[in-house]
């Protein structure tokens, strides 16, 4: 997988401006506030569609701007694809595949495979649960993007039981709830358990996944000192990884808290109360792990996605490395720069090119951003 080309039309801080990658490497050097995460944030919304800086499309499109598009070529493994991500500061964005606009934003995402890692990671491990969902949902929807609408679809499940049990709360508070409003919870719950449990089934599996090829990184770059270990930890248990026996499952725990639903009048089951935990020698990383070694297990989460994401869609993503070089201390620069080498196309912002070794400079196509503007270094 390859990123050839990428033009940006009234994206933040971009008025026109396209860029040719013509090496695996390409370190994008800048000032602060000049454009460069913008970039990479650029390559990030084709991948996934999403942000990790915004939820709204209106703080994408340029200051006065109706619209603005990303354009991008991608050199697959068998064939090439244009791709086309049109956002609107009012209305719904489109998006196109081969100047063929998709029926479905969920259609769009698998073309290109992107892996991100900002010094917002970071926070990963210290981080409120939220963000580990967050994580890990950003992560399956890379292997399997129809996960982007299996999860879309619980979400609108849950906000409306929520609406419901708000209304059943303020019922009880005036004395009495009408039959047909019980009914009605009684096919949202069935809705929930069952949205909810394919969520958490997919969630489990790909951590299963993904933990021992962690610990491999964590071992090699701690050498051998520590020892990782991820656990999913889901609002609601189960023994056998059976739909059925996980929806049965949500739909016991329901009732096992339907009256503090109701006297809270907010949904308490179901995987938005889901947590990963992540231990150090068996103890908490979350509460008692140092800054370094927070550090180090957040790059072994980085480097396992690369493995995973490589081995599911028998192509090396793409790597995003967001001004993080500078939150790392030297040793694990090295390692990081090391995995990397030739194995991934890899975008790197920073604000001084001093931070890498020579020959990874010389290797490196140079990019240089000011003000919104990108001059190829020669």
């Amino acid at each position: 997988m390859y990123l050839k080309q990428l033009h940006l039309t009234r994206f933040r801080n971009y008025k026109n401006c396209s860029v040719s990658f013509e090496a695996q490497k390409t370190i994008v050097v800048g000032n602060n506030a000049q454009g460069k995460s913008n970039l990479l944030e650029a390559v990030e919304l084709l991948a996934s569609l999403k942000s990790h800086r915004t939820s709204k499309d209106q703080d994408l499109v340029s200051q006065k701007a109706k619209s603005g598009q990303i354009e991008a070529l991608v050199k697959r493994l068998y064939s090439d694809h244009h791709l086309k991500l049109t956002l609107r500061q009012k209305g719904r964005r489109t998006a196109a595949i081969n100047h063929q606009a998709v029926k479905r934003q969920t259609d769009f995402l698998g073309v290109i495979n992107a892996v991100q890692f900002s010094s917002l990671d970071l926070d990963l491990v210290r981080g409120s649960p939220e963000k580990r969902r967050h994580w890990l949902d950003t992560l399956l929807v890379q292997l399997e993007p129809i996960y982007a609408y299996i999860l879309q679809e619980y979400n609108k499940v849950l906000r409306q039981r929520n609406a419901l049990l708000k209304k059943i709360r303020q019922s009880l508070d005036q004395g009495r709830v009408q039959d047909a409003t019980w009914e009605q919870l009684a096919l949202w719950d069935t809705q929930l358990a069952a949205n909810g449990s394919r969520v958490m089934r997919r969630r489990a599996r790909v951590l299963e996944r993904l933990a021992p090829i962690a610990q491999q990184w964590h071992n090699q770059i701690s050498n051998h000192t520590e020892q990782l270990t991820l656990h999913y930890t889901p609002n609601v248990s189960w023994l056998d990884d059976d739909p059925q026996t996980v929806q049965q499952a949500v739909l016991d725990r329901i009732q096992l808290r339907q009256v503090a639903e109701q006297n809270l009048g907010t949904t308490v089951v179901g995987p938005h109360r889901d947590e990963v935990d992540f231990q150090i020698n068996e103890t908490p990383a979350r509460s008692y792990g140092s800054q370094g070694q927070q550090r180090t297990l957040v790059l072994a989460l980085k480097l396992a996605e690369l493995e995973l994401i490589e081995t599911v869609i028998g192509e090396p993503p793409l790597l995003l490395l967001d001004d993080v070089l500078a939150e790392l201390d030297l040793s694990r620069q090295n390692q990081l720069l090391e995995a990397i080498q030739d194995r991934f196309q890899t975008l790197i912002t920073t604000t001084h090119l001093s931070s890498f070794d020579q020959q990874w400079v010389q290797s490196s196509q140079i990019l240089t951003v000011e003000a919104g503007n990108i001059l190829q270094n020669y």
